[in-house]
């Protein structure tokens, strides 16, 4: 099965200039979104994961199975004020501004292995924030999981030393 045939392209979104790659396609047709998903699993099982770690939202959309398939907890990483306990933060550069991550504090033990799965690797800021709030709690990111890598982004240079999995890559 190709997945890009479950990828639509919107021109002009969000804003004139950009290539919007939508992946509401494929999470629509039951078939794609399994095979996308029994593809990271199958990346995962050689992992020896602990647990699966998804950035809001889509993030969560696709972590979620994935880690149901494994049998292992799920845990999200979200925008401040969104995690009721306490949470540990982690600040970081966009390309017009700033934002902030949060993990709940007590979610990784020290050596766990975590699998962070996310629908795109563009730049890469968010994905590297996630691993280093991950870090910060002593997990070890075992290993990265996209749905789609925009290659031009170069996103993949933030992330030397980790092992990345894409699906697609424009």
């Amino acid at each position: 099965m190709n997945l890009k045939d479950y990828v639509a392209l919107v021109e002009d979104f969000p804003k004139e200039g950009i290539k919007f790659r939508d992946i509401t396609p494929l999470m629509n047709n039951g078939e794609a979104f399994r095979a996308a998903t029994d593809k990271i699993v199958k990346y995962a099982e050689e992992k020896k994961i602990d647990l699966v770690v998804g950035p809001e939202a889509r993030g969560f959309i696709f972590g979620c199975p994935v880690s149901y398939a494994l049998g292992v907890g799920f845990i999200p990483v979200r925008k401040p004020g969104k995690l009721p306990r306490e949470v540990v933060e982690y600040d970081y550069d966009l390309e017009y501004g700033r934002n902030v991550l949060c993990i709940h504090k007590d979610s990784i033990k020290p050596g766990q292995r975590v699998l962070i799965v996310d629908d795109l690797l563009a730049t890469g800021g968010t994905v590297e924030a996630t691993v280093k709030l991950i870090e910060e709690l002593g997990g070890k990111v075992a290993g990265l999981a996209f749905l789609i890598e925009l290659k031009e982004l170069e996103g993949r240079k933030k992330l030397d030393g980790y092992d990345v999995f894409t699906l697609m890559d424009y």
